[in-house]
């Protein structure tokens, strides 16, 4: 099992800046992808970004530019810093950690809000 414990959601103004963190437990294995998803009311969830154990990163067209996806491996910990927010970015915000083909966990979720 592995738990996702998130933080640093929150609300914000339109071109402001947030940083969210998500700290992972539990039975890590060193391969893996750990990443970031939100679902906004009425909408289906949809990837924001990801990245490997080995740096590789990924995003979704509507955030490249303005989103950076990092991690701390030694921490099992993913951030992920936003600026320039838009008030389309606004949903829950879920993190993910995938290792293999059964492995697959998600977080509780932050909710993410940012006003015009």
């Amino acid at each position: 099992q592995v738990q996702l414990v998130e933080s640093g959601g929150g609300l914000v103004q339109a071109g402001g800046s947030l940083r969210l963190s998500c700290a992972a437990s539990g039975s890590i294995f060193s391969n893996n992808v750990m990443g970031w998803y939100r679902q906004a009311p009425g909408k289906q969830r949809e990837l924001v970004a990801t990245i490997t154990s080995g740096g590789s990163t990924n995003y979704a067209d509507s955030v490249k530019g303005r989103f950076t996806i990092d991690r701390d491996n030694a921490k099992n910990t993913v951030y992920l810093r936003m600026n320039d927010l838009k008030p389309e970015d606004t949903a829950v915000y879920y993190c993910r950690y995938r290792s293999g083909v059964t492995r697959n966990y998600w977080g509780q979720g932050t909710q993410v809000t940012v006003s015009s």
